[in-house]
């Protein structure tokens, strides 16, 4: 009832105000700012309960497109006070359109902010769900292709207020896209192998992986085009994401640290098979760094030419430290076989002269 009764006493004295055409658009423009102030203070106070009902961060987005909604609504009322005044028509067109952009502005910066803070509380809640981080470069994307996509429609907008056509420049750009699709079409490839490596998670920082034979070492930093390893010769190696996408990857660390080792070894002809199988297993069994659950075996594997020849089979926890257990396990197997006095052959060839 009180409202109705402002709203009928305000409205006529605008209405009385016709005549002042300045002390009008006065009147509008303090109407707004005053409308502006109300909306913000109402906004904040609501999201503010809901956030403590829903015990979430909302009141993170009032804090972030308070400032835009408000120079928004003071926009429109300066727009609204500026129809009074006694511009001429070419003035008053040129006004009008730039504050109209400037609203365009300001709605597209209110929604950015908006979409960043919903992408974030995204990625917080999914970590939460799946147990998961979620990289931040997939996180950063995703805002990225959010911002260029807000940032083209407010485009068409202002284009519209002006007047311009945008008919015709969509269809110009449609043409101009697959041109630079095509002239981007390595670059591209790289994009989105960079980010099927992130969201697959093929490799990650810390990772030792090798791509072929002159190419392994530990892994960096994986980017959106490119990934960067790091030789055990500590040269740096950048391999773009669309070769590496394309590539048999061999990932030491994954699906877990632990790894296999596979020891080849020869005895002499004659040597007791179940006896060297003991001496060794022996050996291998006071190494430590090897996993519990995955003893050590050996199998003997095949009659060589100048050996018999056995294979060690032997797991151990940290992928890290398996050359330095091999070469731990080369030299237990080695003096194993002597102390038992088990002989080690060599290649040999016996030539014989006919006279």
């Amino acid at each position: 009832m009180l409202t109705k009764i402002f709203l009928r006493v305000f409205g006529k004295y605008l209405f009385s105000l016709e005549q002042y055409p300045y002390l009008y658009s006065l009147t509008i423009l303090v109407t707004f700012y005053v409308i502006s102030r109300i909306f913000v203070f109402v906004f904040e106070k609501s999201l503010l309960k809901w956030s403590q009902i829903s015990k979430t961060k909302e009141p993170l987005i009032a804090n972030k497109i308070k400032g835009p909604i408000s120079a928004i609504l003071l926009l429109i009322g300066l727009r609204l006070a500026i129809v009074p005044l006694s511009f001429e028509e070419r003035l008053l067109m040129y006004t009008s359109g730039l504050v109209s952009s400037l609203i365009v502005i300001f709605a597209a910066i209110a929604t950015i902010r908006f979409f960043d803070i919903l992408i974030d509380n995204w990625r917080r809640h999914w970590a939460a769900r799946m147990k998961t981080k979620v990289d931040k470069n997939v996180i950063g994307l995703f805002q990225k292709i959010s911002r260029l996509t807000i940032w083209l429609i407010a485009l068409l907008f202002i284009l519209n207020v002006w007047g311009i056509k945008t008919a015709p420049l969509l269809a110009s750009l449609g043409v101009a896209g697959i041109a630079v699709a095509f002239a981007l079409q390595s670059t591209l490839g790289n994009l989105f192998g960079g980010v099927s490596l992130i969201v697959d998670k093929t490799v990650q920082a810390g990772d030792v992986i090798q791509i072929d034979p002159e190419t392994r070492g530990v892994v960096l930093d994986v980017g959106l085009r490119s990934t960067r390893i790091r030789s055990f010769d500590n040269e740096i190696i950048v391999v773009p994401n669309g070769t590496l996408a394309n590539s048999k990857i061999l990932n030491y660390a994954q699906p877990d640290p632990s790894a296999r080792l596979v020891i080849q070894f020869g005895v002499e002809y004659g040597s007791d098979v179940k006896k060297v199988k003991k001496v060794v297993l022996d050996a291998l069994h006071t190494i430590e760094g090897l996993k519990e659950d995955r003893p050590p075996y050996v199998r003997f594997v095949e009659m060589g030419d100048s050996a018999l020849i056995f294979k060690a089979y032997l797991w151990v926890e940290d992928y890290l430290k398996r050359f330095q257990i091999k070469d731990i396990a080369n030299t237990k197997i080695y003096n194993a076989l002597t102390k038992a006095k088990i002989g080690i052959p060599f290649p040999q060839m016996d030539v014989h002269l006919k006279k």
